[in-house]
């Protein structure tokens, strides 16, 4: 049997000493935050809980600004089926506008040094910010037996809040008001704390609780809002030679800061290289529909994921096959996306084109997987079917479509 081109890469770079920890047990420490009651404490490499397979944000597990592609070397490799926990790192804090030097940024915001993630401050200084986008991107993770043709099916298990804090920011030219903010407010004194040392708006978020829930505290005490982890970019690489933006989401993932796609939901992407090589990054904490100003509640997470590689036929939707869909406890999530093929032939930035992709990736599920007269199915999704902007900001846009199982009986 011939190895996979991925694997045979891989076997090198352990050979090399590059490759990152397979399956681990990290030892016990604090009760980590989440999603539940607990307060927040710092999630460090190596250190606090972790399930199956561990893999940390490292130099040589990361890339910045950019996706992997069909070339990339795996970070680690899995069997179909495993559990895999990813420490991510928050772009925010590392990002050359805020002086690309997390420990000044974060401690001239009064956090504690011990509270600045080492892995943030070793890849600000040791990795290459190569690619156009913001992003830092952990993995890829080739998973046994994953196949053009397939889909990866990406349960994710657990969310765990690394730091205490996160950071919202809108940049010149970006968000759903360029060239309007932060333009308006640059100069005016009252606005100076807000501005970073390259002249963009950052806005530094604690997390506290409130009634034993976590919540983003805006400065001031302004306004609290709950937090609700997701992780913004979660893809497989495309079959591609060519650098990838990790800004645009396509038919592959990636961005596509989908805030329904948190602890308990699932997330199925149709496999273009062998191995899948999955990836993941942009964590966010809390991130309303739209994602207006360009940013969410920015903070680095720790993700638990179990991967499952599923050949057609196979016990997903049909469609799962050819694009993106989602899935949570209490919804079906059809999505769309303006531009899915990414930038070939131009980009696609409209919503309109976004919103009617949606409408149909919903109207084949209903078909397909439900069983309704297309009529019906129309029918039903313009009656009782929410359609949210994903985001308006990731050059690409998105909208996903919110599908009640209990409306079939579920």
């Amino acid at each position: 049997m011939t190895m996979p081109t991925w694997e045979r890469r891989m076997l090198l770079r352990a050979a090399a000493g590059l490759a990152a920890a397979g399956a681990a047990t990290l030892p016990a420490g604090t009760a980590a935050a989440g999603t539940g009651h607990r307060g927040p404490v710092v999630l460090q490499p190596h250190r606090g809980p972790a399930r199956g397979h561990y893999l940390p944000a490292r130099p040589e597990t990361v890339t910045w600004g950019r996706l992997p592609n069909r070339d990339s070397t795996p970070a680690t490799v899995v069997d179909s089926g495993s559990v895999i926990t990813i420490d991510t790192i928050s772009h925010e804090g590392v990002l050359e506008d805020q002086g690309r030097d997390p420990l000044a940024y974060f401690t001239g915001h009064g956090v504690p040094p011990s509270q600045v993630l080492t892995d943030a401050v070793e890849v600000a200084a040791r990795v290459a910010h190569d690619g156009p986008g913001p992003h830092v991107v952990t993995g890829p993770v080739a998973v046994r037996g994953a196949e053009p043709g397939h889909t990866l099916k990406i349960e994710v298990l657990d969310l765990r809040l690394r730091v205490p804090y996160g950071v919202v920011s809108n940049r010149h030219g970006k968000g759903a008001l360029p060239g309007e903010y932060p333009e308006a407010w640059a100069g005016r004194a009252e606005f100076a704390p807000y501005f970073n040392s390259g002249g963009n708006v950052s806005v530094f978020t604690e997390v506290g609780t409130r009634r034993g829930e976590l919540v983003g505290v805006l400065p001031g005490g302004a306004a609290r809002f709950p937090l609700a982890p997701f992780l913004g970019v979660m893809g497989v690489a495309r079959d591609t030679s060519d650098l990838v933006n990790s800004v645009p989401p396509t038919d592959a993932g990636g961005n596509i800061d989908i805030n329904d796609l948190g602890v308990g939901s699932t997330l199925y992407l149709p496999v273009r290289v062998p191995g899948a090589l999955f990836f993941t990054g942009d964590p966010h904490m809390a991130q309303g529909d739209g994602e207006v100003a360009l940013t969410a509640m920015e903070g680095s997470l720790r993700a638990t994921f179990r991967l499952t590689a599923i050949p057609p036929g196979g016990p997903a939707p049909k469609l799962a096959f050819d694009e993106p869909f989602g899935e949570t406890p209490s919804h079906w999530v059809p999505i769309g996306l303006s531009d899915p093929d990414g930038p070939v032939g131009g980009q696609v930035t409209s919503l309109d084109v976004a919103m009617r992709r949606a409408v149909r990736s919903a109207l084949r599920f209903l078909t397909e997987e439900r069983g309704m007269p297309e009529p019906v199915a129309y029918a039903y999704l313009s009656a009782a079917t929410d359609f949210q902007v994903s985001q308006v900001v990731d050059i690409t846009t998105g909208i996903h479509g919110l599908i009640r199982k209990t409306d079939f009986g579920r």
